[in-house]
């Protein structure tokens, strides 16, 4: 398996484990008072926002060649360092 695949397929396990981490942080705000929720709801929207940004960027290094890919994954990271980042804020606001 080439280096490609191998973070190709990390990042897909992150996708995975942030949108449970959405989904968890989505429970919570159903069961907030309605004032919280509004709020909670909006942070739940943003985190999606950069979810999908980072999806849309893996998603352009998977077409990418074996010799193009080296030059997007840095994007990449800075997309997923930014959803990391924001999946840690919320959930530390959920708490």
């Amino acid at each position: 398996m080439s280096t490609k695949d191998e973070f190709v397929r990390k990042m897909h396990a992150k996708l995975d484990q942030w949108n449970a981490e959405i989904d968890a942080l989505k429970a919570k705000s159903d069961a907030a008072e309605a004032e919280a929720r509004t709020e909670y709801h909006k942070q739940i929207d943003a985190l999606r926002s950069k979810r999908d940004d980072a999806r849309s960027k893996l998603n352009e290094l998977e077409s990418a060649g074996e010799s193009a890919w080296e030059d997007l994954k840095a994007g990449v990271e800075l997309a997923w360092e930014s959803v990391s980042e924001a999946v840690r804020s919320a959930t530390s606001r959920f708490k």
